[in-house]
């Protein structure tokens, strides 16, 4: 998962807010230097009749590209996760091995997020993301090959998972051209997050039917299909638009400008917090997913209870977001960030009393809804990042995103290993909400008029003139 419009220095506890729901101005602004003549991608007839909130997106051409190939590429890759999880064991008998599928899924976020980040600003983005489609597919296609080794199968799947980064940064950078940069680009990102959180429930699901009728093999056949279609709707349901950095006369090397890039994002004070706020909730909210399977145990739930548990924290997030993106304002949806995280990982707290089952999918499902003040800060991101690192510094937030949530769920399974597991989830709570509470402070700091350009946007205004 952006921006921040100043706010009155007088009031500190209302975070910055876009000054009035005002529809995005559309993509063939200057700003965008769009080629020239290409398809209508505003549909919305004017005047009052004209689609508000989420139908408001959808009317957008370009976007429901997008959403679809979003869509099949994500089903497909939950599909293809479980099934080569299956194909390692039956190939090794480890479960270990059988394991290690699932890690290697996050752990090359970070390597693929930093040292390829420059590819999202460096080439015209519609091409990149064809791109990381056909190389994914790709890779997926030589999973299949029977002569591929339990190591040659390991390999592939970090190699596509170093890919995913860029994909994703480089499409929520090219989502500010198709939808604008306010309320409209906010609720597309919105219903993107809220499909890939539906996904994990429907691809899981359909992953394990595909599975009692199709090999293993069947089954992972079904993502080079999906990513397939994705390039296909990416190629022809998008427009062709320039790179967003100019390099210049040659430019600098790939890794140069992606390391570089890294360096200007983390550097300036603004971007850091905000980025801060992405990432640090979400390393200590994934403690009871990750103990799931122990606390059900611990609390002697039936084997039906794993999955529930499982569900809840998604569930509660769909609801949350779905509510906040449709009932309020833009600018009610940037006074709730703050609060919102600051008590996001209270619900957490109720692992004290090691609850049961009811009680543990209440908090879970709150726990869950917390995450919905994400929406406000995917508007204050997208203000505070320059455009010409916008595709640098989405892609490092998805990186990294993957990589702290990964660490959260190995931090809290070592934990586990000294300490009772409900205990480990009521720590992840206390511990999370104190740091988000620091986080919070530093955030309004960092706001716009409540510091100097100098102190907040040094990097970026480096970056700016160096060109």
């Amino acid at each position: 998962m952006e921006t921040d419009s100043p706010a009155p220095a007088d009031i500190p506890r209302t975070p910055p807010a876009p000054a009035a729901p005002v529809p995005a101005p559309p993509p063939e602004r200057a700003a965008h230097r769009d080629p020239g003549p290409g398809p209508t991608l505003r549909e919305s007839a004017p005047g009052p009749a004209a689609p508000r909130g989420y139908r408001a997106v959808f009317a957008v051409t370009e976007f429901r590209a997008v959403f679809a190939a979003h869509l099949l590429s994500l089903l497909g890759v939950v599909v293809s996760e479980l099934a080569l999880t299956v194909l390692v064991y039956d190939l090794t008998g480890s479960p270990l091995l059988s394991a290690l599928t699932f890690a290697l899924g996050l752990l090359p976020y970070l390597i693929g997020g930093t040292l390829f980040a420059g590819v999202a600003d460096r080439y015209p983005a519609r091409r990149v993301l064809v791109v990381c489609d056909l190389l994914c597919a790709a890779c997926v296609a030589v999973m299949l090959v029977p002569a591929t080794p339990v190591a040659g199968l390991l390999a592939l799947r970090c190699l596509v998972a170093a890919v995913a980064p860029v994909f994703t940064g480089t499409r929520m950078a090219a989502l500010t051209d198709i939808l604008g940069e306010g309320d409209l680009y906010v609720l597309g990102r919105s219903l993107l997050r809220i499909v890939s959180q539906s996904a994990m429930l429907i691809g899981f699901g359909a992953g394990g039917v595909l599975l009692t009728v199709l090999s293993p093999r069947g089954a992972i056949t079904v993502t080079v299909v999906t990513f397939l279609c994705s390039a296909a709707l990416l190629r022809f349901g998008t427009r062709d638009r320039p790179a967003r950095a100019v390099t210049g006369d040659g430019g600098g090397t790939l890794l140069r400008e992606s390391l570089s890039g890294a360096r200007l994002v983390l550097g300036d004070r603004r971007i850091r917090a905000l980025m801060l706020l992405f990432w640090l909730p979400a390393m200590f909210v994934v403690a009871p997913e990750a103990l799931a399977a122990p606390y059900a145990d611990a609390i002697g739930a039936p084997p039906a209870a794993l999955g529930l548990l499982l569900c809840a924290m998604a569930v509660g997030h769909i609801g949350a977001e779905l509510f906040v993106g449709s009932a309020l304002s833009p600018r009610n949806r940037s006074r709730i960030v703050l609060p919102v995280a600051a008590a996001g990982l209270l619900p957490l707290l109720v692992y004290m009393v090691r609850p049961g089952l009811p009680l543990a999918l209440a908090a879970l499902a709150l726990a869950g809804a917390g995450a919905a003040y994400v929406i406000g800060l995917d508007q204050w991101f997208v203000d505070a990042v320059p455009q010409e690192l916008r595709g640098r510094a989405m892609t490092l937030l998805t990186a990294g995103l993957m990589t702290v949530q990964g660490l959260g769920m190995a931090l809290a399974g070592l934990a586990a290993e000294f300490f009772p597991v409900h205990q480990v989830v009521a720590g992840s709570g206390i511990i999370g909400t104190v740091l988000t509470l620091l986080l919070v402070a530093e955030v309004r700091r960092t706001a716009p008029g409540r510091m100097s350009d100098t102190e907040g946007r040094d990097g970026a205004d480096r970056h700016v003139t160096s060109r």
